[in-house]
């Protein structure tokens, strides 16, 4: 029998982004506030780590953790889905039948892995030389295929359109592959080819100079404006559409080929009336703020804030919600205190990383003043592999929010300087 319930606080969404918001909450709100997530997974991943999965330089097991764990205590976990959003009435309707009305409401699902939008894609996925490291489900078949790589073969990677998550992570598998092979003695013959739907390599320029110079000491073919459209997983060639053409295609072959998919916000968003004409729940892109319901706030990768969709983003995102939902209840006015910092650990080699950082409008903003933030370093490899994990699991999910500010005053080498 359908039930009807009602939080102070509500929050749909236990990834990365509702965990640290609960816990926010729990920390520096008033005790005792009644919170309650909407979250129908039993587990939990750390899915920065999935790049270094692909590549076998980290275990699996460690991204994963039960959600019961990560639940603050005195929090109620609600394990269902959104279905339905009525915000005029402060309601959203369960996957169950159930009702949940509540007074404050934080929206961040995560987005959807659309596999389906390339033909072929899922039947061909985690067999057969596919593979992704997108999915929890087949990460551990990238390193498989990168084994599998000898003399002769052809590895292909492919960056879909944006919006994704984790921008940086379809070019990071090829560096990766490349050193795999070099380490290996193989990086000769094997042929490496880097599809992406941009016309650039990276949104940033500071750091798309860098990388193509990575790119570029890897031997890597990298084709500009190339947009996967269908696979034949017989034929073993992938298909893509030339951006901004006349519909010109190209098939080319592969033994291995990484996909990373298009991505969307889940189907409850996109029909809910939160949303902007593309989907994406409407937020003030500063204060997380909904544009039209003021009682409700959203943050990480469904949301509308033009920044780049990473964990770190969501670090710098819920203190804001945070902040803005206790104003709200006091009846104060919204702070807008989100820059749009996203952080981008780029690996470019086993050992080695860029720490890319950056604001709204592609601005550098390092948070290490020692470190160069256009180059590939150790310290930036054991911050992607040790430091951000720790950072993730023991700070930010415990809705710890102190950290050192990144540096908006950074002044960038003019292009051709270094």
């Amino acid at each position: 029998m359908a039930t009807t319930s009602h939080h102070k606080i509500l929050i749909v969404g236990g990834g990365a982004a509702g965990i640290t918001v609960a816990a926010s909450l729990r920390r520096h709100g008033p005790p005792g506030l009644d919170i309650a997530i909407v979250e129908p997974s039993e587990t939990h991943y750390y899915q920065p780590a999935f790049t270094l999965v692909g590549a076998g330089a980290y275990d699996l097991a460690r991204t994963r953790r039960k959600t019961q764990s990560l639940i603050p205590a005195g929090v109620t976990w609600i394990r269902d889905s959104a279905r339905g959003f009525e915000p005029e009435r402060n309601s959203i309707a369960l996957a169950s039948g159930d009702t949940v009305t509540y007074d404050y409401l934080v929206v961040c699902p995560g987005v959807k892995l659309d596999w389906g939008k390339i033909a072929g894609l899922a039947e061909a996925l985690g067999h057969d030389g596919v593979c992704s490291n997108y999915s929890p489900d087949h990460v551990e078949y990238t390193y498989a295929c990168i084994r599998a790589l000898k003399p002769g073969s052809k590895a292909v990677f492919t960056q879909p359109p944006l919006p994704f998550k984790c921008p940086g992570a379809p070019q990071k598998i090829v560096y990766l592959t490349a050193d795999y092979l070099k380490r290996n003695g193989l990086r000769p013959g094997v042929e490496l080819r880097y599809f992406v739907h941009a016309p650039v390599i990276f949104g940033v320029p500071f750091f798309a100079r860098a990388l193509l110079k990575v790119a570029a000491n890897h031997g890597v073919d990298v084709n500009f404006q190339h947009n996967l459209v269908a696979i034949d997983a017989r034929a073993k060639t992938a298909t893509f559409e030339i951006v901004g053409g006349q519909g010109e295609k190209i098939d080319v072959a592969y033994d291995m080929l990484h996909v990373s998919p298009p991505q969307s916000p889940p189907d409850e968003i996109k029909a809910s009336p939160l949303v902007n004409a593309a989907g994406w729940v409407e937020v003030n892109q500063n204060s997380m703020q909904h544009v039209r319901y003021p009682n409700v706030f959203g943050l990480g990768d469904a949301c509308s804030t033009p920044n780049s969709k990473t964990a770190a983003a969501v670090r710098k995102q819920a203190p804001v919600v945070v902040r803005n939902i206790l104003k709200a209840m006091k009846g104060e006015a919204a702070d807008a205190g989100y820059d749009g910092y996203a952080s981008c650990p780029l690996t470019t080699a086993n050992g080695k990383a860029i720490i890319a950082e950056f604001v709204y409008g592609g601005k550098v903003t390092p948070t290490i003043p020692f470190v160069d933030p256009g180059k590939e370093s150790s310290l930036g490899w054991w911050i992607k592999t040790t430091g951000l994990p720790i950072l993730y699991w023991d700070y930010m999910l415990k809705g710890y929010e102190a950290f050192p500010g990144h540096n908006t005053a950074f002044k960038e080498p003019e292009a051709g300087t270094k």
